[in-house]
C-alpha cells in the first residue's frame, strides 16, 4: 500500500476536515461504549474506534485503549490479502480476531466497515471491543490453556456481508452458538457495527461537502503532520543506545521470573527498539503476539518523547521500528496461547521507559503497578452462565514534578472503573462490600508513587468460580533516582475463618459465604524520599495516603499536626 501523490489542499479546508475526522472518531468511541451490553465495554470502556483511509491506514482514533489500535492496520491488511479492497461491495465488512494475523487476543474482535462514496471506497470505519466471553475451555478466561485453540473461538481474517451473514445469518449464528453469554456478546458486536455506522456517516458527509479527493488529501496530510512532529521530537533526544529491563513474576507453572529486555536506539529522527534477550515463549497464556508487542513499545515511545496533542495514527509510527525475536515471549510461534499478553506488554512498556530514563530523565515516570489484573467470576445455575470480567488498575509511577496517580487503569489499557452500582444491577451471585485506596502502597520519593486499591466481594451462591491473571505479586514496581518501590499486589479468600492466599494466575472454585479480596499494587517513587516537601507529607497523612510510621521512616514527619 503506497502513499498517494500529494493533492493541493486549501489550509482552511484541511483544518476543518482534519478536526472533523478526529471528532468523528471520538463520536464513534462514545457510540460504541453507550450502545454496549456488557460491563467490560459499557462501564470499563475496553474498546476502541478509528477512521482509516482507503488504503487501510489509521488516520484518526478515539482516545481509548492504546494497545488495541496499534494493530488496526495489520489486521485489516491480513483481511485485504485474502479479499482485496477493490472487490468489496456495499454491506461488506472485514472481521478477525486472529493473533497470528495482525490481531491481539481472541476476545478483541476487529471489525472494518468500508465507506462507499460515488461507487468507490473512500475509507474504513473500524472498531474493536474486548468481548466478555468468547468460548473456549472455560467461561471468561481459560487460565490453564496450553494452546490458542483452548482459548476460544478464532475468527480468521475474512470478508462477510451484513445482509447475508449477520442478523441471523451464518456468521451471526456461528458466533452465538459458541459462546456462553450470547445476549451480551452479540449485543456488543451490534454496538461495534453501530459505531462503524456513525463513522461511515461522518466520512460521507465530509466527502459530500469537500469532495472525496480533498478528503483523501486531508487524511494524508494529517498523517504527515504526526510524522513530522514525531521526527522533530526525536531529533531533540541525544543519539545513542539505551537499555532497560523488567520482569514478570512467573508463568504460572514455575517460580522463575520471565525477563523482558529492551535496547532503544535513537539515531537522528528515528527510534528503534530491539527486544533481543527476552525470555522464550511459554506454555501458558502470557505470550504476546507481535502486534501487541509493537503497540506496547510504540505507546511508551510516544508517551515519553512526544506531545500529547500529536494524533496517534500511521504517520506517528513511521519513524519508529520494533524488533522482537521469533519464538520469544514477545513474538511467539503458533499455536501458543496469548490471552494474558498484557502482562508481557506492560513489561515491554516498563523496559522501554527505563531505557529512556537514561536519555531523557526529566520526561519519564517511575515504574507503576502497570499490570492488567483481569479478575473473572462466573456462575452456572444448570441453565444459564453468568460471567463478569473486572479489569483492575493500580498506582502510576511518580515523575520529576508530580506524584503518581492513584487507583487508575494502566497506561496501555486505560480502562475505567466499573461502578459498584452497575455490578449490583447486573449480577446476583456476588456483591461488593468494600472498595478503598491502600494506605502506604505508593512508593516513597521526592514525588510519591500512586496508590493501589482493594475491592472485596462476598460470594452469594455455590457453583461460582474465580479465574484471574495478574502480576507484581512478587516483584514490585521499581523507583527511579532514589525513589522507593511500590507495594506488591495480593489476593485472598476468607472461608470459614481460614485465609487462603490466591495465586495470581489460575482458577479457584468459590463457595457461598466466601469473601474474596483483591489488593492491587502501587506505583514507585521518583527521587530521594528525604527531599519530599514536608507540606506534601502532611497532606498525605491527612488524606490517609501514608501512615505516621511511613511518614516518619522516610520523611521525618511524625504526624499531621507538627
Amino acid at each position: 500500500m503506497t502513499r498517494p501523490e500529494p493533492t493541493t489542499l486549501d489550509p482552511v479546508d484541511y483544518a476543518v476536515i482534519s478536526q472533523g475526522l478526529i471528532a468523528a472518531a471520538r463520536e464513534m468511541g462514545a457510540k460504541l461504549v453507550r450502545s454496549a451490553f456488557s460491563t467490560v465495554v459499557r462501564e470499563a470502556a475496553d474498546a476502541s474506534a478509528a477512521l482509516m483511509d482507503c488504503r487501510g491506514n489509521v488516520v484518526a482514533q478515539a482516545e481509548m485503549i492504546p494497545m488495541q489500535l496499534g494493530s488496526m492496520k495489520a489486521t485489516l491488511e491480513a483481511c485485504a490479502a485474502l479479499d482485496p479492497i477493490g472487490t468489496l461491495v456495499e454491506g461488506d465488512f472485514y472481521i478477525s480476531n486472529d493473533p497470528y494475523n495482525g490481531a491481539q487476543h481472541l476476545p478483541d474482535v476487529f471489525i472494518y466497515s468500508p465507506v462507499f462514496f460515488d461507487g468507490r471506497v473512500i475509507g474504513f470505519a473500524a472498531s474493536v471491543a474486548h468481548h466478555l466471553e468468547f468460548g473456549g475451555g472455560a467461561p471468561g478466561i481459560n487460565a490453564g490453556a496450553t494452546d490458542i485453540y483452548q482459548e476460544g473461538l478464532r475468527i480468521p481474517p475474512g470478508r462477510y456481508n451484513m445482509a447475508r451473514d449477520w442478523h441471523g445469518g451464518p456468521l451471526h449464528r456461528l458466533i452465538a452458538s459458541n459462546i456462553r453469554v450470547p445476549q451480551l456478546t452479540m449485543g456488543d458486536f451490534d454496538a461495534q457495527f453501530a459505531a462503524n455506522g456513525v463513522g461511515a456517516m461522518r466520512l460521507k458527509e465530509l466527502a459530500a461537502k469537500y469532495g472525496a479527493d480533498a478528503l483523501d488529501a486531508a487524511m494524508q496530510e494529517l498523517m504527515a503532520y504526526s510524522e513530522r512532529r514525531v521526527r522533530a521530537a526525536l531529533v531533540d533526544v541525544p543519539d545513542g543506545t539505551y537499555r532497560g529491563e523488567d520482569r514478570i513474576d512467573d508463568d504460572g507453572v514455575s517460580d522463575e521470573p520471565l525477563v523482558i529486555r529492551a535496547a532503544v536506539t535513537i539515531e537522528g529522527d528515528h527510534a528503534h527498539v530491539d527486544l533481543a534477550g527476552t525470555s522464550d515463549q511459554v506454555t501458558r497464556n502470557l505470550n504476546s503476539p507481535r502486534s501487541s508487542t509493537f503497540s506496547a513499545a510504540f505507546t511508551a515511545l510516544k508517551a515519553v518523547l512526544t506531545s500529547a496533542d500529536i494524533p496517534f495514527n500511521e504517520g506517528m509510527k513511521r519513524p519508529l521500528t520494533v524488533e522482537a525475536p521469533y519464538g520469544s515471549l514477545l513474538n511467539p510461534k503458533p499455536p501458543a496461547p496469548v490471552h494474558a499478553r498484557m502482562l508481557a506488554c506492560y513489561r515491554v512498556f516498563n523496559a522501554v521507559m527505563k531505557a529512556l530514563a537514561q536519555a531523557v530523565p526529566d520526561k519519564v515516570i517511575a515504574t507503576g503497578y502497570d499490570t492488567t489484573t483481569a479478575l473473572s467470576m462466573t456462575h452456572f445455575d444448570g441453565e444459564r452462565y453468568r460471567v463478569i470480567v473486572e479489569v483492575l488498575g493500580g498506582g502510576y509511577g511518580a515523575s520529576k514534578d508530580l506524584d503518581g496517580v492513584s487507583a487508575v487503569g494502566g497506561p496501555l489499557a486505560n480502562c475505567t472503573n466499573t461502578p459498584v452500582e452497575a455490578l449490583d444491577l447486573d449480577y446476583d451471585f456476588f456483591r461488593m462490600t468494600d472498595y478503598a485506596l491502600r494506605t502506604d502502597s505508593g512508593g516513597a520519593g521526592r514525588q510519591r508513587g500512586g496508590l493501589g486499591y482493594m475491592r472485596r466481594y462476598e460470594i452469594l451462591r455455590d457453583g461460582s468460580a474465580l479465574t484471574m491473571y495478574a502480576d507484581r505479586f512478587k516483584l514490585a514496581a521499581q523507583g527511579l533516582f532514589g525513589g522507593m518501590e511500590g507495594e506488591t499486589a495480593r489476593c485472598v479468600i476468607e472461608r470459614a475463618g481460614e485465609v487462603i492466599e490466591v495465586a495470581p494466575k489460575g482458577i479457584v472454585p468459590l463457595k457461598q459465604g466466601d469473601v474474596l479480596t483483591i489488593f492491587t499494587g502501587g506505583g514507585a517513587g521518583y527521587g530521594e524520599p528525604g527531599d519530599r516537601d514536608r507540606d506534601d507529607v502532611r497532606r498525605d497523612l491527612e488524606d490517609g495516603y501514608v501512615s505516621p510510621d511511613t511518614a516518619m521512616r522516610y520523611h521525618g514527619v511524625p504526624d499531621a499536626a507538627e
